[in-house]
């Protein structure tokens, strides 16, 4: 097992619930100081469990991790020492201010009263909760609750940050405003982050680089761009004006490359050179007399890879409710 003092190393880890549920069934990983390592999966796949277990909340049932450099199990102050965790479930007081939650996380986390006081400003203002410091948490929105939620994690200078699913359940304006603030950490604080989400679009921003996990096992992993040039090239559709032109429209588009996934109504093929044989198949179907409705080029995202891999789409996931339990779920 290779030492990594400022990010994380998984080696054959195993959780398994009551029922011989393998939760997470032999995982290895291993994340660089300084990186953003996007966890993707569905719901149920294992993504929270991992990270229980990486922030030493749950036990694993075999296996080792280090987490900044020391084992979960063994060295757990000193794991908790050097990391933030902002998880699902946020615990958080609806009594109590913005401000008040960070004079407390900074008492909790040893810092002294001066301290505690500009570094709550400071974090406050990093994540846009300036105005809204001295108003009591019951009335913030999901976004401002997630945003507080962060803050809290950092106030005590974590090398590495866990953040489980971030964004589930915001608007694209908070989704944004968080993702930039992530990415800063990494890019000007150097702080390494592993963040688990069931949005394609969130892993293919942040992440430098992709685990895709499925029922318990890691099915892919790799840089965003790499896992998507693994499934190959850009694919390009032609939808004929006239349905009748279909078959024909077929036969042409197919002297260009591979078979590809298409809607009903047209023919695609995957591209061995990409965009540049675009007017090429153009001239080969006008010449055919085959008038178009559509054409359309599309480049492989993390939708595409995580299809090839798992055989089901992770579109629409973020749609379903965190309300389940992972353990409940069967492997």
């Amino acid at each position: 097992m290779s030492t990594n003092h400022h990010g994380i190393v998984v080696d054959g880890l195993v959780r398994t619930f009551k029922g011989d549920i393998h939760a997470v069934d032999d995982i290895d990983l291993e994340v660089a100081a300084g990186e953003i390592y996007g966890f993707l999966g569905p719901n149920g796949a294992g993504k929270s469990t991992t990270v229980h277990m990486l922030t030493t909340l749950l036990p694993p049932t075999a296996g080792r991790a280090t987490v900044a450099g020391y084992d979960v199990v063994g060295q757990g102050a000193d794991v908790r020492r050097n990391i933030g965790a902002a998880l699902q479930d946020t615990a958080l007081d609806n009594f109590l201010t913005g401000r008040e939650h960070m004079d407390l996380q900074g008492g909790l986390n040893g810092l002294a009263k001066a301290d505690r006081a500009s570094r709550g400003t400071e974090l406050l203002e990093r994540v846009g909760l300036t105005e809204a410091a001295n108003r009591k948490v019951g009335g913030y929105s999901g976004g401002m609750k997630r945003r507080l939620d962060l803050a809290l994690a950092l106030v005590h200078r974590p090398s590495i940050l866990f953040l489980d699913e971030p964004t589930t359940g915001l608007d694209p304006q908070s989704r944004s405003a968080l993702w930039d603030e992530v990415e800063r950490l990494a890019r000007e604080d150097g702080v390494t982050v592993f963040l688990t989400t069931q949005y394609l679009e969130e892993a293919d921003v942040l992440a430098d680089r992709v685990g895709i996990i499925d029922r318990g096992k890691i099915v892919a992993e790799g840089t965003p761009d790499a896992l998507k040039r693994e499934i190959g090239g850009d694919t390009v559709e032609a939808i004929p004006a006239d349905p009748h032109d279909l078959e024909r429209a077929a036969e042409v588009v197919a002297r260009f490359g591979e078979p590809a996934a298409h809607s009903p109504k047209g023919a695609a093929v995957r591209l061995g050179q990409g965009a540049e044989q675009l007017p090429d198949i153009v001239r080969a179907l006008d010449e055919a007399g085959i008038a178009l409705a559509h054409l359309q080029l599309h480049s492989p995202s993390l939708d595409d890879v995580f299809l090839a891999k798992t055989g089901r789409s992770l579109e629409g996931a973020g749609e379903e409710s965190e309300a389940a339990p992972e353990e409940a779920v069967p492997a």
